[in-house]
């Protein structure tokens, strides 16, 4: 069972928990209705870094379950108001559920001491991106049948995305093999303790049976880690000549940045890469049985 409070992070959550979680989350279908588990709750989006994407799965996760969205935690949240002063005013109009989408590292952690509602991070600065990082597991585990023992190779910066370190947590919980493919300066310090570590975009990929995708975001550095985003995308882009290292039957995910022209992933054209609707289904689900699961611990409405 899945019995915290909030989902802040990754780390520290444990396997039982995490296979629990995309159990529940595997058992949702398209449909459009549920059993209104969450009928009477109340959802509201605290987005200080837009993401149309990722704010559309959450309400439309709530939606399917029975909850209503309250839309106005990113409206307070640009009028010039703490984020303290946000966390009180929006705890006076009392929601259950708050996701906290903010650019600095803490900020979801620091916003559930002064907040008596559910808090999801849905990814606070570099730090962590829990629902992403579950969303990423469920689609190997449905599109592969296993996560445990496999070959994943993750090319991000590590140094500054919040989606890699949490599925560095989640995917060494379920026993993947982790590879971490990235120049030197995007590593973070003794990166070998959390998988293999590749500088050779070809070699981290060679034979790898699911390849991850993160984009790096320029706006994030200090404009001294790479070069420039061309120069980046030369060499750690998945182009046909890298793709034809892996095994044939690879799964490709890609994790893009909304609205974001400057980020640096890069095309795939192999037809096994992973569709895009099931994809925006499997994380609809995934919130989802984060709800359903954070719910459970809540009083009757």
């Amino acid at each position: 069972m899945f019995r915290r409070r909030h989902l802040l992070t990754c780390e520290g959550l444990t396997t039982q928990e995490i296979i629990w979680l995309l159990d529940l989350a595997d058992g949702y279908t398209a449909r459009e209705e549920y059993t209104g588990v969450l009928r009477g709750r109340t959802l509201m989006p605290l987005f200080d870094v837009p993401s149309p994407t990722l704010l559309a799965s959450f309400e439309q996760a709530a939606k399917r379950l029975g909850a209503g969205i309250a839309d106005i935690g990113s409206t307070a949240a640009h009028h010039g108001l703490s984020l303290i002063e946000t966390a009180t005013f929006l705890n006076a109009v009392r929601p259950d559920f708050l996701v906290v989408r903010h650019r600095c590292a803490g900020a979801a952690e620091l916003i559930s001491h002064n907040l008596d509602c559910a808090i999801i991070n849905a990814g606070d600065g570099a730090h962590q991106h829990p629902a992403q990082a579950l969303h990423d597991a469920l689609t190997i585990r449905r599109m592969m049948g296993r996560v445990e023992s496999l070959v994943v190779a993750i090319c991000a910066d590590f140094i500054h995305s919040s989606a890699a370190h949490s599925n560095i947590d989640v995917l060494n919980a379920l026993g993947a093999r982790i590879r971490l493919i990235a120049p030197s300066t995007l590593l973070p310090p003794n990166a070998t303790r959390y998988g293999e570590v590749f500088t050779d975009m070809r070699a981290g990929v060679k034979d790898a049976d699911v390849i991850l995708m993160l984009d790096v975001e320029p706006e994030r550095m200090q404009g001294s880690e790479i070069p420039s985003p061309a120069e980046y995308r030369h060499f750690f882009r998945l182009d046909d000549d890298k793709l034809g290292k892996t095994k044939p039957d690879a799964l490709v995910l890609q994790n893009r940045v909304d609205g974001d022209d400057t980020a640096t992933g890069s095309t795939v054209s192999r037809d096994a890469t992973c569709d895009a609707h099931a994809r925006l289904e499997t994380g609809v689900a995934v919130r989802m049985a984060v709800l359903e699961a954070l719910a459970a611990a809540m009083p009757s409405p």
